[in-house]
Formats: structure tokens, C-alpha cells, sequence
């Protein structure tokens, strides 16, 4: 049965999202910054740097873990069966072939089904699996995977464009050189119009919070 509120309106329906975790450890991770920055020759004992294992251990535990959330979606009742999508999602993820971030931003969208998603889940969504050692074109599908499963939405649209460091610092240093990967599924893969729609949409007009599409 679904309940309502004070006004007669269905309520939401909560899901508690906790992202899974092996544990951290903070002062092995710390050991073990001093003993890498030794390897490479980095004085760890001066005053600028003697702090710097533990730092560097806590700058990679904060990007390696995800927030829990709540995710709330609401019911359809007005029918809406247009598309749904929140632009320039920052993505802050690392490469999990050589542990240096990558960065940019994510255009997620879907088709409503039964029920509608509260706006700001999808950025925690893509939060979710943006902290965690990544490739992006996992990272892409996994975002549109877990939408489908758990929003069942009559289409789901992702692209991310992001900027790698283990590109542009290192190796070819190819600097300004951005990725572009894309996932559609449902309606906004199989139907030429909406998926026309979603990816007009995503690469037109002024983007906001950094984005580089325009």
C-alpha cells in the first residue's frame, strides 16, 4: 500500500544506497606513502614534506570513497513521459591502470516509467561509481546499469567526457585531450527520435559546472 503525506500526495519511497567498502586503513596507507615516496627518491623527513604520507593517504582514501544516500523517487501520477536529464554532473574518478585521476562531466537522462527519481540522485549516483578505481567506459555503463535496475525508467542516456591525467601528465602527454563515452538503453537506444533528442541535448548549449560542451 502506498502511504501519503498531510496533503494527500504519495509519498516518497526511500532506498538507503550504502556503496560497498572493504575497509580503510589509514595508517597502512600512510606506511606505505612513506615507504612509495622513498622508493622514488622523495625526502619524507624535511618540513615541508614530513606530513605529506598522511596526506597523501587521506587525499587517496577521499577519493576512493563514496557517500551513502538516500534514493528517492516518486510516483508518476501526471503521466510525465518526457525526457529527464541533469547536465554537466561533475565526475571525479582514478584510473585504475595507473592510480592518477580523471576528470569531467556526466549528462544523465531517462524516460519515466512508473516512477520519477529525485533530481539530485542522479549526481550521487554517479558519485557512486565515479569513487573507486575506474575505467571510463565501465564507469559510463555502470551509471546507466544501475538506473535501469533500479528506477526500471523507459530509457536511460549516459555520457561522460572526462580529461586523464595518466594521458596528459605522462606517457603521450597529449594535454586537453578529453574521452567521450556513451551509453544508451530502452527507448533511448532503440527509438531514432529520443535518441536524436538525448544526444542533441547533451552536446548543445551552454553546459554549467565546467562542462566543456558548447
Amino acid at each position: 500500500m502506498t502511504s501519503t503525506d498531510p496533503a494527500g500526495y504519495p509519498s516518497p519511497v526511500p532506498l538507503r544506497v550504502v556503496p560497498p567498502s572493504d575497509g580503510i586503513d589509514l595508517a597502512a596507507a600512510e606506511r606505505s606513502a612513506a615507504g612509495f615516496l622513498a622508493a622514488l627518491g622523495v625526502d619524507t623527513h624535511s618540513g615541508a614534506t614530513a606530513d605529506t604520507p598522511a596526506r597523501m593517504a587521506r587525499a587517496y582514501a577521499e577519493m576512493l570513497s563514496p557517500r551513502s544516500f538516500d534514493l528517492t523517487t516518486f510516483a508518476n501520477d501526471e503521466g510525465y513521459d518526457e525526457l529527464v536529464l541533469a547536465r554537466a554532473i561533475p565526475v571525479q574518478s582514478v584510473c585504475e591502470h595507473h592510480m592518477l585521476p580523471f576528470l569531467g562531466t556526466a549528462h544523465v537522462g531517462y524516460l519515466p516509467g512508473q516512477r520519477i527519481l529525485g533530481l539530485s540522485k542522479l549526481a550521487r549516483v554517479v558519485e557512486m561509481f565515479a569513487r573507486r578505481p575506474q575505467v571510463q567506459e565501465r564507469l559510463t555503463k555502470q551509471v546507466a546499469d544501475w538506473l535501469h535496475t533500479n528506477l526500471a525508467p523507459r530509457g536511460v542516456g549516459v555520457v561522460i567526457e572526462a580529461e586523464h591525467l595518466c594521458m596528459t601528465v605522462r606517457g603521450v602527454r597529449a594535454g586537453g585531450t578529453s574521452t567521450i563515452t556513451s551509453t544508451l538503453m530502452g527507448a533511448l537506444r532503440e527509438d531514432p527520435r529520443s535518441r536524436a533528442e538525448f544526444l542533441a541535448l547533451t552536446t548543445s548549449g551552454p553546459a554549467t559546472n565546467g562542462g566543456r560542451y558548447g
